[in-house]
């Protein structure tokens, strides 16, 4: 078979784009609630029994299911874990993506929680065992901790070396990582993925104009 210009063409006409099938795609809500005159954001805890990351603080979230957009996963993610519905929560903005040396990728939505559906949360006792607020000028007054993690790679052992270097050793690309940790007053420590989320809102809101006035 002879390959032509045309074949590839016909071949790629229509091909929509994707991604590479070990990469994974989340979507997170992150609740801003208005209670007792200040703001605050919802966290949950992870339920105990999960096999991954039991009992661990979080935003409201999930994998991104066939066909529907990323806030569309993040507000049904709202719904199934803490049974807030989309009529509850006011999208206000997309906010940065989080890219992850454990490939995949998490897009974050930053929206406003009417405070009365607190008192009508249905918690999913499969995934979260409770929640809680924190109010944002403690976040805003209180820095997290940073510290860095390294990422090194670890080719097999029969990696072909002698293949692709003639035998010599390769200098494989590394990476860091930061892992923030909020010791919040409650007792409530935020670290890793959701501490980064939590650090760039909250650097955006102090680098905004509210706090110019």
């Amino acid at each position: 078979m002879s390959l032509k210009i045309a074949d590839i063409e016909r071949i790629f006409k229509n091909k929509e784009s994707g991604n590479e099938e070990f990469f994974k795609f989340f979507s997170i809500l992150v609740p801003v609630v208005e209670k007792d005159g200040h703001l605050h954001l919802l966290y949950e805890r992870r339920a105990k029994h999960m096999k991954r990351q039991p009992g661990e603080i979080c935003f409201p979230g999930g994998e991104l299911e066939d066909g529907e957009s990323t806030e569309e996963c993040a507000l049904r993610e709202t719904w199934e874990e803490i049974g807030v519905p989309q009529d509850k929560i006011r999208v206000i903005s997309q906010l940065d993506t989080i890219y992850t040396y454990s490939n995949f990728a998490m897009y974050c939505y930053l929206g406003v929680m009417d405070v009365e559906a607190l008192d009508n949360m249905t918690l999913n006792e499969a995934e979260v065992e409770s929640t809680f607020l924190v109010n944002i000028e403690w976040l805003m007054n209180n820095e997290p901790d940073i510290y860095w993690t390294d990422v090194v790679p670890d080719p097999p052992e029969d990696f072909p070396y002698e293949k692709v270097t003639k035998g010599a050793p390769y200098s494989w690309r590394k990476g860091r990582a930061p892992v923030p940790v909020y010791e919040e007053k409650d007792g409530n420590v935020i670290w890793g993925l959701t501490a980064r989320i939590t650090k760039r809102v909250i650097d955006s809101i102090k680098s905004g104009d509210i706090c110019e006035s």
